[in-house]
């Protein structure tokens, strides 16, 4: 396992809350932010690419939707595991992000400790996940 923080990009148009994300999440990840949709695909293309991608669905240009839509169509960036947070809290919402390919979906505002513990979760499994197609691409090669 690598000895590296994980890397986490937030992708929110609103300071508060990429503030907010970063301070909470910076002792253990390094944290990257983006808040524009297009900033986001870019800097999730980008090498190395994060471990989590915490999104915002209402962003200035392309909207979270779209973007995951994108990073899931992408075979660079399709294994990044996003969790969308916003507060677009209705189940249809929720139901629509999920259906794109999210991973997990928390409502504005947040609570600190469950983000936290849904990010530590979402790494680990992310990690443990390429950690086994490591793993079963070297018996392949055997």
């Amino acid at each position: 396992m690598s000895l590296e923080k994980p890397r986490i990009l937030v992708v929110d148009d609103e300071p508060f809350y990429t503030e907010v994300l970063h301070n909470l999440l910076r002792d253990e990840y390094e944290v990257e932010s983006a808040v524009t949709g297009g900033e986001a695909l870019e800097k999730a293309s980008a090498s190395p690419h994060p471990d989590l991608i915490l999104l915002d669905i209402i962003l200035p240009d392309i909207d979270g939707y779209e973007v995951c839509h994108r990073l899931k169509r992408n075979t660079a960036t399709n294994d990044i595991p996003v969790m969308f947070l916003t507060v677009k809290n209705d189940v249809d919402d929720e139901v629509r992000g999920f259906n794109l390919g999210a991973v997990d979906y928390i409502a504005k505002p947040i609570s600190p400790p469950i983000v936290k513990a849904r990010v530590c979760t979402h790494v680990k499994l992310a990690r443990m996940i390429r950690q086994l197609e490591d793993l079963v691409a070297q018996l392949k090669e055997r």
